[in-house]
Formats: structure tokens, sequence, C-alpha cells
């Protein structure tokens, strides 16, 4: 299938600020460097989201890089994306299996029981796609709908790191310093440095809370406790599946708003690569079916692709493949090594969040760039109210509810905007 036919780039690419596609990759020293970039990336949301399930996270992060190299090789090596845990799935499994936290779920096998139903379905709706073509994505999602949903695909997180990630006012002003370290890296470094820019503005950021914090006592200070007790190896503890009819019906819609995540994905990464990348839609929306399968199979979290890296890839420009297979491997390692995820654990929640503020803005500009590169006409009265509906119904988390089963931000902006703009063009 080629998955490994890339062609190599000189080192030299990283200082020129060259592109590095999806089909090419640097050296494997510089190529692995970004692929744990890309790890850091995910890892604050993959273990978050376990957490709140009452799930195992070093089962989340074990899985999520199988999961990546499933999807990998069902795309054939052809789509740059990471898997990582879905927070679509937190309400309908504290629903299902009336978990209350803190700590373990103990109904934790009706809920994945409910995640294997739900993959199931994704992986049928990747098969019909597969089968019938893409021609219908091209038809619903012009460059209005498709900037529209990327950009939203930002604006709907940009609330986590806001509200959740600086419960104090000194953590605020940690934020402001992280994505100030980040940006000074952007602008002012050059060559590996620049294109590491997320991962070196955290290591500097994180160095300058140590100083305030552990040095000067204005805030919490970093806990290196854990890293320090935490063994190299332990195995993740895995949980069994139980089927159960409720359960099941609850949580498998979900797939809907898995398919509206991907779908915005892709379109994403077309845009930034140019490279049309729709012909491996069905194989996506297969590859993350399959993942969830088995992540819910051994007591995972379902998996969807991830914003975060996306945000990576359009500030480095590097949408090499090598890199997802590489942080795949990686995630696999760290699932079986509690030292290492509780050194990645031991980032303070402040640094996390400035990072995540940069990654989450770089998706939204995204989108606007898809809007000025296709020179979508806003003086077009359709145009305009397709793009400022799905703003707003993305960023405000507007959310519809089918019983139990609740729509939230980015599915509605994304189904929205695709409904939306299939009305008001009617009258061409």
């Amino acid at each position: 299938m080629g998955l490994f036919n890339w062609t190599e780039k000189p080192a030299s690419t990283l200082a020129r600020g060259g592109v590095v596609g999806p089909d090419e990759r640097l050296p494997w020293p510089q190529t692995t460097v970004m692929g744990v970039q890309h790890l850091i990336a995910m890892f604050g949301a993959t273990v978050l989201a376990p957490i709140l399930m009452g799930f195992d996270a070093n089962v989340a992060i074990l899985m999520s890089g199988i999961g990546t190299l499933i999807f990998f090789v069902m795309t054939q090596g052809k789509v740059p994306s990471y898997l990582g845990s879905s927070f679509a799935f937190i309400g309908v499994v504290i629903a299902a299996s009336g978990y209350a936290g803190p700590g373990p779920n103990a109904n934790i096998g009706v809920a994945l029981g409910g995640i294997i139903a739900c993959g199931v379905v994704y992986t049928l709706i990747g098969a019909v796609v597969q089968a019938v073509g893409t021609g219908w994505i091209e038809r619903f999602m012009p460059p209005v709908v498709t900037g529209s949903v990327v950009a939203v695909i930002g604006l709907n997180l940009a609330g986590i790191p806001i509200k959740n990630m600086a419960p104090t006012n000194f953590d605020a002003w940690m934020q402001g310093v992280t994505f100030v370290c980040v940006a000074l890296v952007a602008v002012f470094s050059s060559g590996m440095l620049q294109r590491l820019l997320i991962l070196m503005g955290l290591i500097v950021a994180s160095v300058v809370y140590a100083v305030l914090t552990n040095g000067l006592g204005l805030g919490k200070p970093m806990d290196l406790s854990g890293l320090v007790s935490a063994p190299w190896f332990g195995m993740p503890h895995f949980s069994a599946p139980v089927f159960e009819a409720n359960a099941m019906l609850l949580i498998a819609p979900v797939a809907v708003i898995l398919v509206a995540e991907n779908l915005g994905h892709i379109k994403a990464v077309t845009a930034m690569t140019g490279k049309n990348l729709d012909r491996y839609m069905g194989r996506a929306f297969m590859g993350d079916g399959v993942a969830t399968i088995v992540a819910g199979s051994v007591g995972g979290t379902g998996v969807t692709t991830y914003a975060e890296n996306i945000g990576v890839m359009a500030a480095t420009k590097i949408y090499s493949t090598a890199i997802f297979l590489v942080a795949g491997i990686m995630a696999i390692v760290l699932g079986f090594s509690p030292k290492f995820g509780a050194l990645i654990q031991a980032i303070p929640l402040a640094v996390m969040g400035g990072v995540s503020i940069v990654v989450f803005g770089l998706i939204a500009v995204a989108g606007a760039k898809i809007w000025v590169d296709n020179k979508v006409d806003f003086s077009n009265n359709k145009n305009l109210l397709v793009a400022a509906i799905t703003l707003v119904l993305g960023t405000g988390d507007y959310t519809l509810k089918f019983g139990e089963f609740a729509l939230g931000g980015i599915g509605t902006a994304t189904f929205g905007a695709i409904l939306l703009h299939a009305l008001l063009n009617r009258k061409a």
C-alpha cells in the first residue's frame, strides 16, 4: 500500500521555512522530535477526558497510540491526523453508567459496550461514504461552509483553556506568559526551534512557572513527586465491555458528532496542504470507527481526530504522516510507562492552557484562511448568513437534545452550516 514511501526532504528545509507535505518527511531525528511535539499537544485533553468519565488514563493514552496507527493504516498513510480521547462521549457515558465521580467508574463495562456500538455505526457510515464517493461533500460543503466549520472547531474549544485551565488570577497571568513565549519563539527564532514553537514555548513557560512558584512562592508550586514515585513500567487497568441495549442506544448516536469532527478536520488539512484528501474520507471514518471499537474493547474512551494536532500542523507547516506514526508509537510506550505519563502530567495546568489558546486560535484562523484563499464573497447575503450563524452556533456551543442524546456546538454548527447553505442555495 506504500505506507512508508515518503519522499525525504533535507533537514535544511526547516531553516528555509519550507512546507513538508503528507507524503514527505524530514530525516528521522527531526521527524521524531516533531512527533514529541504532537504527543504533548494531544496529551492534556486525551488524559482529561477519561478522568472525567472515570476511565483509566493510561489505557486512554495507549489506545490513542494504537488508534492513530490503525487510522494510519486504514488511510494508507495519506491523511495526517492523531486520534485522541473524544469529549463527545463524556455526557452520554456519565448518563449511561451513572458515574458520579471522582475515581474509577464502577459501571464502566456498560459504557464500553455503548462505545463499541458507536464505533460500529461510525465504521458503517465510513463504508457507505467509501462506496458512494465524496461528490456530495463538494456539493454540500463549498468554501464558505468549510471555512466556517473549521473556524468553529477552534472557537468552540476556546472556553476550555479560558474557563477551566486558569482557576486563579496567577494562573491566568501564566497563560498569558505562555502564549507570549510561544509567539516569541515563532517570530524571533528560526529553523528547527521555530518549527518546535509549541514545544519550546511550553518548556520556557514551565521554567518561568517554576521560578515564580517554587522559587518565589507566587502560586501553586510544580509538584514533581508523582514523577519521582511513578514506576518506569506498569500495565494499564484494562476493562471488559458489557452490552446493554439502553446504553448502546444512548451512546451509539455520538457517531454523528464524530463524523462532523472528522469531516471538518479533513477539510482543514486539505485547505492547509493544498492536497485534496476527500477520496480518503470514507477510509478516515472507518479508521476512526475501528479505532473506537478497539479502544472500547479494553477499557479505552472513544477516539476522534484531534484539533490540537491540526493546530500544530498549521503553525509548523509540517504535514508529514510520518510524524503521526512516530507519535502513535510513542503514545503506546507511554501507555505502559507511568513515569512518562507523570512527566507530562507535571506540566502546570496554566501552561497547558496557554498552549491550548495558541493551538485553538490557529485552528480558527485556518478557517478564515479558507475564505481568503477561495475569495468567498461576503457581499452575498447567502455566504454572509451561513458564516455568521455557523460561527455563533459553534462558539456559543448551541445544543439540541434528542431525548438523552445531545448534539452540541461543533455538531450543530457543522450540520447547521450544511443544511442552511443547501436551503439558501435553492434560490440559485
